[in-house]
């Protein structure tokens, strides 16, 4: 299982892959910082090895990390994939904290979908 980060949320992936460890899941965390261009080599390469990914980003979905990631697997090598994110929505205010919980992008929330993704490989 491989986590793919960006931005401010690599802390929270790290966080989510400590946990996803304690409860003997190895995942792992890939770190992008740039979505345009990506690295489809190191995309590939982690859904080849690992067979599920999830990615995790502070912004929308569509047209982001998770659009992108989505649409190197589908057209290469289709794996299960979640996607951590602004489900397409406006902006609210509030901390950081706040928004991350109403958002959905803290650590447990990152381990419930690297869960979801795991459950959907195919054996």
């Amino acid at each position: 299982m491989t986590i793919i980060s960006t931005g401010i949320l690599v802390t929270e992936s790290l966080i989510a892959t400590d946990i996803l460890a304690e409860q003997g899941v190895n995942a792992r965390l890939l770190d992008v910082h740039s979505i345009k261009p990506i690295d489809q080599d190191a995309v590939l390469k982690a859904a080849r090895e690992t067979g599920a990914i999830v990615t995790v980003e502070d912004g929308n979905i569509i047209g982001g990390l998770g659009g992108t990631v989505a649409e190197i697997e589908g057209e290469n090598f289709p794996v299960p994939i979640q996607r951590i994110g602004v489900r397409d929505t406006f902006g609210l205010s509030g901390t950081i904290e706040e928004l991350k919980t109403t958002y959905k992008l803290s650590a447990p929330f990152i381990v419930k979908a690297a869960k979801q993704a795991m459950n959907q490989k195919k054996l």
